[in-house]
């Protein structure tokens, strides 16, 4: 049951990108998980010296274990402290982090020609034939097939994810939970599009912040909230790299 709900808030965040509403249901798809994405997420970061043994608490994301229950999220100040220091890391060091701007709060719709908007038509529809949102294959194996740009933040617990390669289609979207702050996690994705060459607009859109922009024919889109549990959730659309 709980997958489900998951597959239909990742199809909700689809079709708000692609801006269509065809008046059907999102289609419910059995979650998978793949042996060889299981083990690759759940490896230590090979950039932390001190990490003895492979277990969750020392991953670089945790993703759902093989009888289908979700990761619990660590909120251990421990745990919270050695994300951060993980971000920092692959930032490539504290003067590399960059303040995201405020959020503009919007009501109705984007406008056409904002940065957002342009991420949107870029992840749906690549190309003239292409409808990418309509093409995505709910299984966990995207999760470990991000942009390097674009990871899962530091030790994030994966609920589900989505992606497509069909016909020149290149989409990504995977939700997650982390206990860092919402702020902080929007700073990291800030700095790494910076970084690469995006461009970046944030904005407060129905509920959520959302921060998106794009380089070229790539495209990334971060909607995050604040949970009641003070955790923070993040689905994040990346396409076109």
């Amino acid at each position: 049951m709980r997958g489900s709900i998951r597959t239909s808030a990742l199809a909700a965040t689809l079709l708000l990108l692609s801006a269509c509403d065809t008046g059907e249901e999102p289609q419910q798809t059995q979650v998978e998980y793949d042996p060889a994405t299981v083990a690759a997420l759940s490896d230590p970061i090979t950039i932390d010296p001190d990490l003895a043994h492979q277990n969750r608490g020392d991953s670089i994301a945790s993703i759902p274990s093989y009888d289908g229950s979700l990761p619990t999220v660590d909120n251990d100040t421990e745990a919270v402290a050695a994300a951060r220091a993980e971000a920092l890391q692959l930032l490539g060091g504290p003067g590399k982090l960059r303040k995201a701007p405020a959020p503009e709060p919007i009501a109705g719709e984007i406008p056409a020609g904002a940065e957002l908007s342009a991420a949107a038509r870029a992840a749906v529809a690549p190309g003239a034939n292409a409808d990418c949102a309509a093409r995505v294959q709910y299984t966990m194996r995207w999760a470990a097939r991000l942009p390097a740009t674009f990871p899962v933040y530091p030790r994030g617990a994966v609920q589900e994810a989505a992606g497509t390669d069909e016909e020149g289609c290149s989409l990504r979207v995977v939700n997650f939970v982390t206990p860092v702050p919402l702020d902080e996690v929007m700073d990291f994705y800030y700095s790494r599009a910076i970084a690469a060459g995006f461009s970046a607009q944030r904005v407060l859109k129905d509920g959520d912040d959302v921060l998106g922009g794009v380089k070229g024919k790539a495209s990334y889109t971060i909607f995050a909230r604040r949970l009641p549990s003070g955790n923070t959730e993040v689905d994040l659309v990346a396409s076109g790299a």
